[in-house]
């Protein structure tokens, strides 16, 4: 099956068809084969229409929540884990396109890889459609997630270390690259959080967003001891 019969199959019709597959074309990809296009623009625009379509949803909540509840269900919602796990749900990081060393490295089950591709994907089927095709795909996998507000859904040690500071202190922690290494197609990112001038803690990962969250499981896990 291909994407577009995929489509097909949720009741979405396309109108650009390049543009949808453009979205599962990851950088590793159009290197080795001189496409002119990865998916990293869209994946700008999917940011976007996934944090209006989630905060839409968590706003129409009953009874209302919080304005910092709001904040933390939807952290939990569109981090990189979740992200990903929504769409090997929908089993549509079968439909990656990947340059062959970032395929034999496992590049297909990656979080960052697929919670980008995910991204890009939506912000393919809004530029392509509208917001229908956005909703029928997110009520597939988030809608049922949001009947609980209180449950964890992805444990997002930003937040937490976030509210923890904050407890004590208004301040906000910060991130900051220490060090990358690694080939641009797999790339290792070291970071620190830090409160003023204080390292809280470092975490390393393939993608910046998870290195900041194991920078901050990190100084959670070091601060709650």
């Amino acid at each position: 099956m291909n994407i577009t019969s995929w489509l097909k199959n949720r009741g979405i019709e396309i109108h650009n068809e390049p543009l949808i597959m453009q979205a599962f074309m990851h950088s590793s990809y159009v290197n080795e084969h001189r496409s002119k296009n990865d998916n990293e623009r869209l994946e700008f625009m999917g940011d976007a229409v996934l944090q209006l379509w989630i905060s839409d949803k968590i706003f129409r909540i009953e009874p209302p929540l919080d304005e910092g509840h709001m904040t933390t269900l939807r952290a939990q919602l569109v981090c990189e884990k979740a992200l990903s796990i929504y769409a090997k749900e929908l089993k549509l990081n079968d439909f990656l396109l990947l340059g062959s060393g970032e395929e034999k490295s496992g590049g297909r089950q990656r979080d960052s890889i697929v919670s980008d591709m995910f991204e890009a994907f939506l912000g393919a089927l809004f530029m392509d459609g509208g917001m229908d095709p956005i909703d029928n795909i997110l009520n597939e996998v988030i809608t049922s997630r949001l009947q609980d507000p209180n449950q964890v859904i992805v444990m997002d040690y930003k937040t937490k270390l976030q509210e923890f500071v904050q407890s004590d202190t208004r301040k906000t922690v910060t991130y900051e690259v220490i060090k990358m290494t690694g080939p641009s197609n797999n790339p290792r990112f070291e970071i620190q959080v830090k409160l003023d001038d204080i390292v809280l803690g470092k975490g390393i990962g393939n993608s910046k967003k998870k290195a900041e969250q194991m920078a901050a499981k990190d100084a959670f896990e070091k601060m709650v001891k």
